[in-house]
């Protein structure tokens, strides 16, 4: 989905020849979940001179309410007209960026944060990072009577199947044509392993542009599933004893002579700045799940059975570690990091990767070498032997990992640090005290 850097003036006449009547503000709290202001298109420029302010404080990790005014300060770039209108007219859309009153960016908004990680990468001689995510979602039926959604799948499907079988085809027919009208590049659409289960992949973009087509791309399956009666989610694991899904980034770092990460000499083909990037990735990736894997649902999905990787290790060949290189070099070299799933923050979480890689560049940390067999068939001894480590198995575990790790703190900055921090412990706490279906299952007549 190509950029457009589009003027002022340029936005004031789309809205009058599209006849947009409403403009929907959209930014992203501490927990990923898009926020927008819906304004009247009379406030267009009172918006293009970064003048609209909104309530900082109803938002979850913003600020307290004592310094709650905010400004939102418009991405032109972002400026889209939704495909889908209503009797009163079109609406558009824009990314926004969180401003303090004094005029500064807040610290506390994501997007800004990945702008700053940004920043810092290319004080360090890097032009890109790009990344081609791959979403996984799953469509249930609503309620016919309360519109609520169940656990009541639409199909039957598996991988690549076609329809009568894949009974949710029309409805990603739909999204694709939906995102395809909004400007995607959508470059492969099918069933996925579990039934239900839906993967739509769109071509790579700057990690900036990544993150806000993540967002744009949630939002459109969401509103093109319910025009079936039915609901998408990006829950990790939705159901047990089948695949949860994930969200695996493929990256690669560019800079001026092109693909960092390639070097046609070097084994494997990959540079040593890859080497390093990737040994920096192994080593802070018990620290990083609690932002790529944020919610307790998160640690239902990487369990072993249910192709998730679950051992901090990378290959060249096969699929079972965390880290993948896919075969394709030149320009097309890359890592792909398995682990993420779809209820991340993708602003958050592509901070934490890129911040990853680019202390290994720093710190030249040098990966342990390729696992290139399948590590669920190794037992705890041999896994120990080549040096693979678990990565956490509940959201516990991987916020003790995350606390203790400062390159965490250094990408995300203190205030969305400890604001996350915070709201996690507390979201531990809350599930620690819940007693559920599966203890009175078990234990309720042993005991």
């Amino acid at each position: 989905m190509a950029k457009q850097q589009y003027t002022k003036d340029e936005i004031r006449k789309m809205a009058k020849e599209e006849n947009v009547r409403f403009l929907r503000l959209m930014f992203t709290d501490l927990f990923g979940i898009i926020k927008n202001v819906e304004v009247p298109v009379s406030q267009l420029d009172k918006l293009l001179d970064n003048k609209l302010m909104f309530d900082g404080s109803s938002i979850d990790g913003f600020v307290r309410i004592e310094e709650s005014d905010m400004y939102l300060y418009p991405d032109l770039s972002t400026w889209m007209v939704f495909p889908w209108g209503n009797e009163h007219g079109k609406i558009a859309r824009v990314i926004c960026e969180v401003y303090t009153p004094d005029g500064e960016p807040f610290e506390g908004d994501p997007r800004n944060n990945l702008i700053h990680v940004l920043k810092e990468m290319r004080e360090a001689g890097y032009t890109d990072f790009n990344i081609g995510p791959e979403p996984e979602f799953f469509l249930f039926k609503l309620d016919p009577e309360t519109g609520k959604p169940t656990t009541n799948l639409n199909d039957k499907g598996s991988y690549f199947d076609l329809a009568p079988m894949d009974l949710g085809e029309n409805c990603r027919r739909d999204i694709v044509l939906e995102l395809e009208n909004m400007g995607f590049d959508v470059e492969a659409s099918h069933h996925e392993v579990a039934p239900g289960q839906h993967e739509i992949d769109f071509k790579y973009a700057d990690a900036l542009a990544a993150a806000d087509n993540i967002q744009t791309f949630k939002l459109v399956v969401k509103t093109v599933a319910r025009k079936y009666n039915l609901h998408a989610t990006f829950m990790p694991k939705p159901l047990d004893g089948i695949n949860g899904s994930g969200m695996h980034l493929n990256m690669s770092l560019f800079h001026n002579k092109g693909n960092s990460f390639y070097d046609e000499k070097n084994d494997l083909q990959l540079s040593q700045e890859a080497y390093w990037f990737l040994g920096g990735l192994l080593k802070h990736a018990r620290s990083f799940t609690a932002v790529c894997d944020p919610i307790v649902n998160s640690y239902k999905r990487l369990v072993p059975g249910f192709e998730a990787p679950v051992y901090v290790a990378w290959s060249g060949s096969n699929r079972s570690p965390l880290i993948r290189v896919p075969s394709s070099r030149g320009l097309s070299t890359r890592l792909e990091l398995r682990s993420v799933d779809p209820s991340a923050n993708p602003y958050l979480a592509i901070a934490t990767v890129l911040e990853a890689g680019l202390d290994g560049i720093r710190n030249k940390i040098e990966p342990p070498k390729s696992i290139d067999r399948n590590i669920y068939r190794m037992d705890e001894a041999e896994r120990k032997a080549n040096h693979i480590d678990d990565l956490p198995s509940t959201l516990h575990n991987a916020l003790k990992a995350f606390e203790a790790d400062d390159v965490m703190e250094k990408a995300l900055g203190t205030h969305i640090y400890q604001s996350f921090l915070e709201a996690k412990r507390l979201e531990w706490a809350s599930y620690r005290q819940e007693v559920t279906q599966w203890e009175r299952d078990q234990y309720l007549e042993q005991y």
